[in-house]
């Protein structure tokens, strides 16, 4: 089957995201999109060297949004049922926001737009499925109560993204997600992959809600559960 799957800038789910593209694509030709926010926060999370890896060839390009300019080019093929499933994954409120009330602006949300056009069935996993307080995990992060200001400072010297401003700050837009500066701080001052407590509103959940009322669209409420949609 020739599937299309667009990630968004969520963190939460993105790992599990990323796995589950992995096993699909062992099976099935896959055309990855990225919106503006999802490349930069793959690269936040060391995720987006594995995401362009399942990509190369016809059917399997690896797209960035702005390289598609405002006409998305790439979203055509969706309106003429060119694929059997557009997939997003995980998907902000932003984007679901921006769907339930028929706004096509950018990358993804276009991509819906023309899987409707085209009867092409589209999965979305959303980040904020039920009210309630939900465990997500941060990228890289400088804690400060466990920075010991050190001249120099190893993981600053060794981040060859030069994502980190000593004492003060890792520079999220530039972080890659290698992990060295992890690596290299005695003191640990340096964490990944940190679990934190977020609460989901109510009116990002209901407009979530709001995506079953659409012809063709199905809510997946973790990505893993694709494989059986698949």
């Amino acid at each position: 089957m020739k599937i299309v799957w667009a990630f968004t800038g969520a963190g939460h789910y993105l790992e599990e995201s990323v796995t589950t593209l992995e096993k699909i694509a062992k099976k099935h030709d896959i055309t990855i999109l990225l919106s503006r926010a999802a490349e930069e926060v793959l690269k936040m999370y060391g995720l987006y060297d594995r995401v362009k890896s399942v990509t190369g060839g016809y059917y399997k390009e690896f797209v960035l949004e702005h390289d598609q300019e405002f006409s998305y080019p790439i979203t055509g093929r969706l309106s003429m049922g060119k694929y059997d499933f557009l997939i997003v994954s995980p998907t902000t409120s932003n984007t679901i926001a921006k769907i339930v009330n028929g706004i096509a602006d950018t990358l993804v949300t276009n991509a819906v737009a023309q899987a409707g056009k085209g009867r092409v069935k589209t999965l979305i996993v959303p980040v904020d499925f039920e009210v309630g307080d939900v465990e997500t995990v941060l990228p890289s992060k400088l804690e400060l109560d466990k920075c010991q200001n050190c001249e120099p400072c190893l993981a600053a010297e060794h981040c060859e993204a030069k994502a980190i401003v000593p004492g003060v700050e890792i520079m999220l837009l530039k972080c890659i997600g290698c992990g060295v500066c992890q690596k290299m701080c005695g003191f640990e001052a340096v964490s990944g992959g940190k679990i934190i407590t977020i609460s989901m509103r109510q009116i990002d959940v209901d407009n979530t809600h709001k995506l079953e009322t659409i012809e063709g669209i199905t809510i997946i409420n973790l990505p893993e559960l694709l494989l059986y949609e698949i």
